[in-house]
């Protein structure tokens, strides 16, 4: 087991953890929480050897094999699938091991090596690699593409596909669902599940926390207090200490005071019963909730928009791409026509590269449409959370500038004050404090970056609100902070997010972004985990027929002019005589394929032939190295093991080949 006793940790002068004292059993799968900059990443770094501990004792077995995922971006043009194998650390180890031995000519040390390649499972190591690439969302296409030739988002699934490749004790995973689409983190959430060792996962998405964990370690101002179960349990444990002190409680009466003012006030309207509706979910929440905001960073509120076009927007025979480096027109999707209403709230779906951001930047005027026209509501303004924040922000400027800058673009229009200092107190209820107002923002953390492109959000007043990825780097308080302001938020909100949590609380409806199209999704996010479910078993599917339509076209040669289908005359020839026509195209056609097929059948006999020597060499081989032999015997058994056992490898995947071509070549026929 893992345990800490009295453990005092620091960065710099900053004390993480003072004197902290937890267990972790083998077996457990733990959930790490707290808000940012309590000393998550830390502790992580105390476990897996990064850093060691100021004061106490901490204790992990020594002998326990440990994996996490690698931070860095791969740079490699090795294939995929040999990427994710060379993860399986206890594998290359003893291939290693072999290729010493063999280089040494020692024959007991072959032996071995072969014996421990089998007990590392050698033998299945690429199928296991292959599933863990396709269960993370490639295609069977993709399996032996170089590294180098995906995006930065799909590297780094490779790199958590490395990482649940290593055979291990204890899994260390920080952040593992960022890079991930709805059907790929319901497939990680199914093989943890599974995982049988010690796992310890930082996470800000409450759902996975949820299907993953059955312990909660929570980091607070310096302590380390473990709860029984997973996060909504120790939510609700959390709440009831909190409940206790006043200030917490007094936090929790005027939230629910505020709602309830809401309800009350706009449930008679049709306009706004649905976020009527949706301020009654978060109310029923609020009970959980309340405690955890009083721990967040910040909280904040988005103002009411100075109006509320209706129609906000209208598209109209659209079609959004991007237009190449070379000039040519890229486009993802046709023919769209939707309309945006005043007071909608709708969740974007779809799986990754179907097209959500592309939607999102071409109505938020960053690209612009490829055909068809969007048609905007007189006094449409729109606030713009991008995925990336930097594409919003300026790395050289801080947030200061960055406001000066705004307040200027807007100018009366803002209604705002925008003196300096008005403007640094601003900041500073986002948590923009001090010396904080002039750090560049290239040098700030993903939360804090996050958190100035809300700030520059609200200060704009929007009606619309474009959300593509808001809390990928928000913690967990924040996260609920931020679902409160949405829920309050009088105008539209449209929201690309994997935080199935967010999407619950703050979507009334949501359009399906796939195969070209938008279109509405009938269907709660239940439903659309099922549809991921089939839609991948279907991509599997295609890509199994269009395998196999690939192998008909390599084994059907030419038909013969007289085997084509022959155009009919308008009259008939006389049926006898027409009867013959046909046997006689039929048994040439037939002959002329059999001629054909006939090396394909005489080389499938040959691999046949010698798959059977093989394997009567390999079982000879085995009896021998059974008995008593000397080294130099036991080296020369070794080496003639290997190379029966590649060339059967070899001939027993051209023998599926050339089955599959003649079976194909039948079916045809």
């Amino acid at each position: 087991m893992i345990t800490l006793k009295n453990v005092t940790l620091r960065r710099s002068a900053k004390v993480l953890l003072d004197r902290v004292n937890a267990t972790i059993n083998p077996g457990e799968h733990v959930g790490l929480v707290g808000r940012n900059g309590a000393g998550k990443s830390s502790l992580f770094a105390l476990f897996n050897g990064g850093l060691h501990e100021d004061g106490g004792d901490f204790f992990i077995p020594p002998q326990w094999r440990m994996s996490q995922v690698a931070q860095n971006m791969p740079e490699t043009d090795e294939p995929a699938t040999d990427f994710v194998v060379a993860g399986d650390t206890r594998l290359a180890e003893v291939q290693a091991q072999l290729a010493a031995a063999e280089a040494q000519d020692d024959g007991m040390a072959i032996a071995h090596a072969y014996t421990d390649l089998h007990d590392a499972g050698a033998h299945d190591a690429v199928p296991r690699a292959q599933a863990l690439i396709l269960g993370l969302g490639f295609k069977v296409s993709e399996l032996d593409k170089p590294v180098n030739s995906f995006s930065g988002g799909w590297r780094m699934r490779l790199q958590l596909a490395r990482a649940l490749m290593c055979p291990s004790d204890l899994l260390l995973l920080d952040e593992p669902t960022n890079h991930l689409d709805l059907d790929a983190l319901v497939w990680l959430e199914a093989w943890l599940k599974r995982y049988e060792g010690t796992m310890i996962v930082i996470s800000h998405d409450r759902e996975f926390l949820d299907a993953v964990t059955d312990v909660t370690l929570h980091i607070d101002h310096a302590q380390l207090t473990r709860y029984g179960g997973n996060y909504s349990k120790f939510e609700e444990l959390r709440a009831q200490q909190l409940e206790l002190q006043q200030a917490s409680f007094a936090k929790q009466q005027d939230k629910i005071a505020h709602l309830q003012k809401f309800i009350a006030r706009f449930k008679a309207k049709a306009s706004k019963a649905k976020q009527a509706q949706s301020r009654v979910k978060a109310l029923e929440r609020m009970e959980k909730i309340a405690p955890v905001l009083a721990d967040a960073e910040f909280t904040f509120e988005f103002k009411e928009p100075a109006n509320l076009p209706n129609p906000m927007l209208a598209i109209t025979d659209a079609s959004f791409g991007y237009l190449g480096e070379d000039g040519v027109e890229t486009t993802i999707l046709h023919n769209v026509n939707r309309s945006v209403l005043a007071g909608q709230r709708i969740g974007i779906l779809g799986a990754n590269g179907q097209g959500k951001s592309t939607l999102v930047k071409t109505i938020a005027r960053t690209m612009a449409p490829l055909a068809g026209t969007i048609t905007e509501g007189k006094g449409l303004s729109i606030g713009y959370f991008a995925q990336q924040e930097l594409d919003v922000l300026r790395p050289q400027e801080n947030p200061l500038e960055h406001m000066i800058r705004l307040a200027k673009e807007l100018g009366p229009a803002s209604r705002e004050p925008s003196r300096e200092q008005d403007l640094r107190s601003y900041l500073g209820s986002f948590n923009f404090t001090g010396d904080m107002v002039k750090q560049s923002v290239g040098s700030m953390s993903g939360g804090e970056k996050a958190r100035l492109v809300l700030a520059m959000i609200v200060w704009q007043r929007p009606n619309l609100l474009l959300l593509d990825e808001p809390t990928n780097h928000l913690d967990l308080a924040t996260r609920e902070a931020l679902s409160v302001a949405l829920n309050e938020f009088e105008g539209t909100v449209m929201l690309v997010s994997h935080d199935r949590a967010l999407l619950r609380a703050v979507c009334d409806e949501f359009w399906m972004v796939g195969r070209g199209a938008v279109g509405p999704f009938d269907g709660d996010l239940d439903d659309y985990q099922r549809y991921l479910l089939d839609e991948a078993k279907r991509q599997r599917e295609l890509a199994r027929e269009e395998s196999s339509r690939a192998t008909e076209t390599i084994a059907a040669a030419p038909a013969p002019a007289s085997a084509r289908p022959q155009k009919t005359s308008e009259k008939p020839p006389a049926p006898a005589a027409d009867a013959r026509e046909l046997r006689r195209q039929s048994a040439q056609a037939r002959a002329q394929q059999a001629e054909q097929l006939r090396p394909l059948r005489q080389e499938l006999e040959r691999t046949d032939r010698r798959l059977a020597e093989l394997g009567q060499e390999c079982a000879a081989l085995h009896e021998r190295l059974a008995g008593p032999l000397a080294p130099a015997d036991i080296a020369e058994c070794g080496r003639r093991l290997k190379g029966a056992q590649e060339e059967t490898q070899r001939l027993e995947e051209r023998w599926l080949d050339l089955s599959a071509q003649l079976e194909a070549a039948a079916q045809t026929a």
